[in-house]
């Protein structure tokens, strides 16, 4: 007789209410206790005969009082929503990189690869560093890019997103603003073309704020720009790392320019301005850091990234501490929910964003987009998987000039593909993770491809943080999720 297992999956109890995540399909799902039963009564890997599965979910509590037929046909709902197979059932062949060449829809232009401070735990400057500053004859590198190369790579973004009605600009660095005028001609390029093709162009950037001004906030609220800024909390976490060359910390220098930032952005009813956090070694009030960039300053998002750092850096988070991360999630969680469940908003962006992943099913082949909709550009216009991997040559596809070299792009996201990625087929998170930074790998471990086995533990948490957030929503407030609804 044909034997059935449990395929992969997460239970929770949230509220007495019983939550499953289904990894094959990505599916949430709300049970009853005859689906937990007849679920429960089924193991995994070596599974048993319907027959028996069957007779021991009839022996549950739950099924009591509930007819032979009915536990049948709530098996056979299983089966169809995947968390039931066959024993060796021949599993549908995984989705394979699409046909190349892939449109784009984000070009992330790095318009100088040059800085005015000098953060410890930098992934462009500091020890973990890719980019070679030198050329194979040994030439320096440009550190700014010209205003042609900028041009011309908003051309090649047109050109390589045929089909895409929307696109985004963002600009990068270094420190962006340090090309400020570059910048301009590029927008004012980009919205000329944009309005010949009649296709949207959305702006993005990310800065150290330390250059903002009056002119240059008018400008990034007059073209609505997305903003990040990167800052790490109250003066003393701040200027721990987010220091100038000199040694001198940054926070003050900023603060008064984020001010004015975020008041003309609200005034002008621009898109929220996010915060962007690096969480390193020996940060500790998470939610007090959090409280102070919304509450006190009063960013629109704040989104929290451990930093991506070799495992021997002192500031590095090791698995060890990554329960500190899971503590300070949560808590912020909870908060979040508190404020969902009432419809208001709450800043928490690393939160929302994954439970908009889990409310649309999100199921991840690659853990990004890097090299799929997304590449990097260079200040002299050479291509990379993102802005992470701009003058890497070990990681350059290609450069604006002569196209994209689609044989290396599809090796690598072959490469990173998860059916490839053996250690995370068993693990229930697979579908939102898919093994995580390719950047962070690379400096782990040297291998792009490679799976970040290191944060797995924290990543599993974060999920189940995620997944208990989700249940405790649409337990409350289901209406809440109606933005993520695709209209009909």
């Amino acid at each position: 007789m044909t034997a059935f297992a449990a395929t992969i999956y997460r239970r929770l109890v949230v509220d007495d209410a019983i939550w499953v995540y289904a990894s094959s399909s990505a599916a949430v799902l709300r049970l009853d206790g005859v689906s937990d039963s007849v679920l429960s009564a089924f193991p995994p890997k070596t599974g048993c005969t319907i027959e028996d599965g069957l007779a021991l979910a009839s022996a549950s509590p739950h099924t009591a009082d509930i007819p032979r037929g009915d536990i049948e046909s709530t098996f056979r709902e299983l089966v169809g929503l995947g968390l039931l197979r066959p024993v060796g059932e021949k599993l549908p062949p995984v989705a394979t990189v699409p046909p190349m060449p892939y449109p784009l829809t984000t070009l992330v232009i790095n318009v100088t690869n040059t800085c005015n401070l000098s953060c410890t735990y930098c992934y462009e400057y500091g020890e973990d560093k890719l980019a070679d500053r030198e050329r194979s004859d040994g030439s320096a590198r440009r550190s700014a890019m010209t205003a042609d190369t900028a041009i011309e790579s908003i051309d090649f973004l047109f050109r390589e997103s045929v089909g895409r009605p929307e696109i985004t600009v963002t600009f990068f660095g270094g420190e962006t603003l340090l090309n400020w005028a570059v910048i301009e001609s590029a927008v004012t390029h980009a919205r000329n073309k944009g309005r010949l093709e009649n296709r949207k162009v959305n702006f993005s950037l990310t800065t150290n704020a330390t250059l903002l001004t009056d002119r240059i906030i008018d400008f990034l609220t007059e073209h609505q720009f997305g903003i990040n800024i990167s800052i790490d909390g109250e003066e003393g976490d701040h200027d721990r790392h987010r220091k100038f060359k000199s040694g001198q910390g940054s926070y003050e220098v900023i603060l008064p320019r984020v001010k004015a930032l975020l008041a003309k952005n609200k005034a002008a009813r621009g898109r929220p301005i996010g915060a962007r956090v690096t969480l390193t070694r020996g940060t500790k009030d998470v939610r007090g850091l959090f409280r102070h960039l919304t509450e006190d300053l009063g960013f629109d998002e704040v989104g929290l990234a451990p930093v991506t750092a070799a495992k021997d850096r002192d500031y590095a988070f090791e698995p060890t501490d990554y329960h500190l991360l899971v503590d300070a999630f949560g808590s912020l969680a909870n908060d979040y929910v508190d404020a969902a469940v009432t419809g208001k908003h709450h800043g928490f962006s690393n939160l929302s964003d994954l439970l908009r992943e889990l409310h649309t099913g999100t199921n991840k082949a690659h853990p990004c987009g890097a090299g799929l909709g997304l590449l990097g550009v260079s200040t002299e216009g050479d291509l990379g998987l993102c802005h992470r991997f701009v003058e890497s040559g070990e990681h350059e596809i290609g450069s604006i000039h002569s196209g994209i070299d689609n044989e290396k792009r599809t090796a690598f996201l072959e490469a990173g593909h998860i059916s490839k990625r053996v250690d995370c087929h068993s693990c229930f998170a697979r579908p939102i993770c898919s093994g995580g930074c390719y950047h962070e790998a690379y400096v782990r471990t040297g291998d792009a491809s490679a799976p970040n086995l290191h944060a797995c533990d924290w990543i599993r948490a974060w999920a189940d943080i995620g997944l208990k957030s989700y249940a405790r929503i649409m337990e409350r407030n289901p209406s809440w999720f109606d933005r993520h609804e695709v209209p009909t």
